[in-house]
């Protein structure tokens, strides 16, 4: 039985992206089939956490939206360029948004069928055999994210300890269980080491009512490593590791 998993935060920068490589790759490593789907299609940019750049990326999200190939021929098997990883007979695979500008500015002026998205959705699930489906969304309510979080198993929203933030995550929990999502998680991320934790925890949970899955310390390791590369596959011992380990297996169970 697959598992449909969005991850959204209602503001940008919130390590959004970073979260979603790193899950999907530790479940991944578990022997699991794992896709992505990076439905930021104004902002992308998980590719290059998985060292995908431009001239190797190909196929991408768009061109499935523009009707120009099957969803499964955009998805890239990343998991195969993980050097470091030992994915146990799993996979990795990543379906791509484009970052060709007159892409992007196709999307804005014209928009797409969040039908056909939908679609996609399911068809590469189905065609890829895969056992977890993460979708990597775009900040903030819109029809695609709505459509995400509708169809979506889990949810996981993460937010960091700002004020900005719990406003907006709070609209966002409200929405979720309007829409009736069958586990909504949150993740609190870019918390200062000095933070009480526990306290954080319980502020979060008393206020959304929704249980926390982990708490992300703001890490100058994941800093210093910009995004250019799997965090958790160069670090496997690193504490954020094992935090993200530990919500993995809350994604999961």
């Amino acid at each position: 039985m697959s598992s449909i998993v969005s991850i959204h935060s209602f503001r940008g920068g919130t390590g959004k992206s970073n979260v979603t490589a790193n899950l999907a790759t530790i479940i991944a490593s578990e022997g699991r089939r794992v896709g992505i789907i990076d439905t930021d299609i104004q902002s992308p940019g998980i590719h290059v956490l998985f060292g995908l750049d431009e001239e190797k990326m190909g196929r991408s999200l768009n061109d499935y939206l523009w009707g120009r190939c099957a969803i499964e021929e955009t998805a890239h098997d990343v998991g195969s360029g993980l050097e470091a990883a030992d994915l146990g007979g799993g996979a990795v695979y990543l379906v791509p948004s484009s970052i060709k500008a007159g892409e992007i500015a196709r999307v804005l002026r014209e928009g797409y069928d969040v039908e056909r998205l939908n679609d996609g959705f399911h068809e590469l699930v189905e065609r890829l055999n895969l056992d977890y489906l993460f979708i990597d969304t775009h900040p903030g309510l819109n029809e695609e994210t709505l459509l995400s979080i509708t169809i979506s198993d889990v949810l996981l929203l993460i937010l960091r300890p700002d004020r900005q933030d719990y406003q907006g995550t709070a609209v966002t929990v409200e929405v979720a269980r309007k829409l009736d999502v069958p586990k909504l998680l949150l993740l609190i991320n870019k918390a200062l080491p000095a933070f009480d934790f526990n306290a954080l925890r319980q502020q979060a949970e008393q206020t959304y009512q929704a249980p926390v899955a982990g708490i992300l310390p703001l890490s100058e390791d994941l800093v210093r490593l910009g995004s250019s590369d799997v965090f958790c596959l160069r670090h496997p011992e690193h504490p954020w590791t094992h935090e993200i380990r530990r919500v993995a297996e809350q994604v999961t169970g």
